[in-house]
């Protein structure tokens, strides 16, 4: 019997390999439609071995952090979704205030470990249901404090193997963003904040875990803010104007605790999600003339049969 691409894939790569897996599983908002694959690549040489074979087949990839900040269209998506959170999450103190983390290391851990290691500067990442290669992506932050003000240099793969590291200065962070050239992949990164008494560390954090737990739906799914904040004004100070909390598409939920919040009361479909995010858009901009910016990424196809609303 003749060897199929899935055969030769699983013979190339070491790590796991998942076929028609539903994203709803693998996002912070469960929602969803099956990606082709989801592979798990052991290490940097497993990676390299499965960009080859999809480049050598045309297969489209996405790489997906932690799942958060993301809807997966109830299509799905088409080709191969690289998952880093298993193979890369490894942390190693540098010189001073420096450590470099890989890109699969949940925020979460990365803050634990800057507490336990006497690290300031990144407590106000606790909370955020994201990975550093994710937070670093799309430039991650709270409270004034973005990812990339940290950052001293990034390591990435091209889309032909080989391995580059950007000096800070040669890369372009933005309001929720980071000019990378088109398909890289982060690897890692080496992050810098400044000495500090472990105590205080995670008093710090504490403190801006409650502040987040008060504000936040984090006991519900979501997939964080959903909304860039226009410039001079708040996002969700826009939508609770307009009379949104709680308001629902199907089961896509407007959070009655924060407005920039979209939560998945029940099983909701990302058509629902897509649907409210819409209306939200309309009603800010009817009222305040104000075209609101997801924050979120939308990808994947339509399911059949559906009908996309467009402006």
């Amino acid at each position: 019997m003749a060897k199929t691409a899935i055969d030769e894939l699983q013979e190339r790569v070491r790590g796991k390999v998942v076929l028609n897996a539903p994203m709803d599983r693998f996002t912070t908002l469960r929602v969803g439609g099956p990606a082709d694959l989801l592979v798990y690549p052991e290490d940097r040489e497993d990676l390299t071995e499965l960009i080859s074979f999809l480049a050598e087949r045309g297969i489209p990839y996405f790489v997906l952090g932690n799942g958060s900040n993301l809807v997966v269209r109830d299509g799905g998506i088409r080709g191969a979704v690289i998952c880093l959170t298993e193979g890369f999450r490894a942390i190693e103190r540098r010189e001073g205030p420096r450590f470099r983390a890989e890109a699969g290391v949940p925020l979460r851990r990365l803050v634990r470990w800057t507490v336990d290691q006497g690290i300031t500067g990144f407590e106000p990442l606790v909370g955020i249901p994201g990975s550093v290669g994710g937070a670093l992506a799309m430039n991650a932050g709270a409270w004034g404090m973005e990812i990339g003000e940290r950052l001293v240099e990034l390591e990435a793969l091209s889309p032909e193997g080989r391995v580059q590291v950007f000096d800070r200065t040669t890369l372009r962070f933005g309001y929720r963003s980071l000019d990378l050239p088109p398909g890289y992949v982060i690897l890692a990164a080496v992050l810098e904040g400044e000495p500090a008494d472990p105590e205080e560390v995670k008093a710090a954090a504490k403190a801006f875990f409650a502040r987040r737990k008060e504000s936040q739906p984090l006991a519900e799914p979501s997939a964080g803010s959903v909304f860039k904040n226009p410039p001079g004004a708040k996002a969700a100070k826009l939508i609770e104007s307009c009379g949104l909390k709680g308001v629902r598409v199907g089961e896509a939920e407007v959070s009655r605790l924060h407005a920039n919040f979209i939560v998945n009361a029940g099983m909701a479909t990302a058509s629902q999600v897509v649907s409210l995010i819409g209306m939200i858009q309309e009603r800010v901009f009817v009222k305040h003339k104000v075209k609101l910016e997801p924050e979120v990424r939308i990808v994947g196809e339509w399911a059949k049969g559906k009908v996309r609303v467009t402006d």
